[in-house]
């Protein structure tokens, strides 16, 4: 069906046809309907979510590949395959992604793992979490839709990540949190000079508060970069798809663990792997995703173990706040890709979370946020269920940096000891080896 243009439930900067790439239309991921390229995130068929449709690049897999691996260093190695345009790398923008994919023996053998075991450190980029892929992405959009003023409801990494983005490109940023986030997350959300709000209750009462904005003459002029730009920033988690497979020497992996908030990471990071298979530059095979969130908060968990496929929301109790969303918006996808690909949703409790963080540290010198003390305890929760299986090629995201979440660790991680200045009171600590 053509593309055809509908009224935005935001306000657009403007309504001029933008180059945007790739990317060619907005498609529904319920009915199918086919929109032109715009702030808008909803269909006005059927109110389904929507997604950034391509018209992907043609040639041998192999002149892609030569292309990709001699790109930069960063996401926009793959801006063939982004809805971002072709001089991406050329603007002001903080160049995310490429980060480390860590071959984890050492957490292998604690976990009895006889398979490679590999730690998608995420936590290396600019703001320290995958955050910044997504905003890049959203920043692009944004750019082209002439908004001045980047935003976003946030549990907290998305906050830090738009503020930075903003302050690169020379935006105004003004984002919203709620109001009891972890410290460190707030301060660093705050040093790059925008606005930071916080909103009297969790993280869907912040979300709720943002879309109210959106239809209000306040918000002329804003791109919210998870609201009315969503479906291009959902897109910048396609990228850590990208580059598994490219480290893995242009290989699926056999298994991924993959933290659930809103989502939306684990549904992207499925479409990549499916764009890479259609393009020729993997090999088609069997994968399985398998999605981990906290006890405290694991509505898509619950639904996963009860046969559901409607996902009911839940309050969030949990110290990992950067997963704490009570009504997840890809919730449903997520139920379809964990059961289409064999794989599974699990939930481990805020005690085993810490366990996880302190194992993933000691095994690995990974010092991972709560999220990825989630990933890596369900890991270990699945495997010792017989659920996830050993002996294949695993990959487990970290998604952000523990110096984020001191607090979750705190009380545990003191110091050994203190003693007086003295090779004596060295010795009677029994710390001499």
């Amino acid at each position: 069906m053509a593309a055809q243009t509908v009224a935005s439930t935001s306000t657009s900067a403007t309504t001029t046809p933008v180059d945007l790439g790739p990317a060619a239309a907005l498609s529904c991921r319920e009915c199918g309907q086919r929109f032109e390229l715009g702030p808008i995130f909803a269909c006005a068929e059927c109110f389904g979510p929507l997604e950034v449709a391509y018209d992907l690049p043609s040639g041998s897999p192999e002149e892609l590949r030569k292309r990709i691996e001699a790109g930069p260093a960063n996401i926009w190695r793959y801006a063939p395959l982004l809805p971002v345009p072709a001089d991406v790398a050329d603007k002001p923008n903080l160049n995310p992604g490429w980060t480390k994919l860590v071959k984890a023996d050492n957490l292998a053998r604690e976990l009895g793992v006889t398979g490679s075991l590999f730690i998608k450190d995420d936590s290396g980029n600019p703001t320290h979490s995958f955050k910044d892929r997504v905003v890049a992405q959203a920043l692009e959009a944004a750019r082209a839709f002439g908004y001045t003023t980047l935003s976003c409801s946030s549990t907290g990494n998305l906050a830090g990540a738009v503020g930075a983005a903003a302050a690169r490109a020379g935006l105004r940023s003004c984002v919203f949190i709620p109001h009891d986030l972890e410290q460190g997350k707030v301060v660093m959300a705050a040093v790059y000079g925008g606005e930071l709000v916080g909103i009297e209750g969790n993280y869907d009462d912040v979300n709720r508060f943002c879309s109210e904005l959106i239809g209000d003459p306040l918000g002329e002029g804003w791109g919210f970069v998870n609201v009315n730009l969503r479906p291009y920033y959902a897109e910048g988690s396609k990228t850590l798809a990208y580059e598994i497979c490219e480290q893995l020497g242009w290989q699926l992996p056999d298994q991924l663990v993959v933290p659930i908030a809103s989502g939306s990471q684990l549904t992207k990071i499925d479409k990549g792997l499916q764009e890479l298979i259609k393009l020729g530059l993997v090999e088609d095979k069997p994968y399985k995703i398998f999605g981990a969130q906290a006890e405290g908060c694991s509505p898509v968990s619950t639904a996963f173990k009860a046969g559901h496929d409607v996902v009911r929301p839940q309050k969030p109790n949990t110290i990992a706040k950067s997963l704490a969303i009570g009504n997840p918006a890809d919730g449903p996808y997520v139920l379809d890709i964990a059961r289409r690909t064999g794989g599974a949703v699990e939930d481990v409790n805020d005690e085993q979370v810490v366990d996880a963080i302190k194992l993933l540290a000691r095994t690995e010198g990974i010092f991972a946020e709560t999220a990825g003390g989630v990933t890596v305890g369900v890991t270990k929760k699945l495997i010792e269920a017989g659920v996830l299986d050993p002996a294949l090629t695993t990959v487990v995201l970290n998604t952000g940096d523990g110096l984020k979440t001191l607090d979750a660790v705190a009380d545990t991680s003191q110091a050994t000891a203190v003693i007086r200045p003295s090779l004596d009171a060295f010795r009677a600590a029994g710390l001499a080896g």
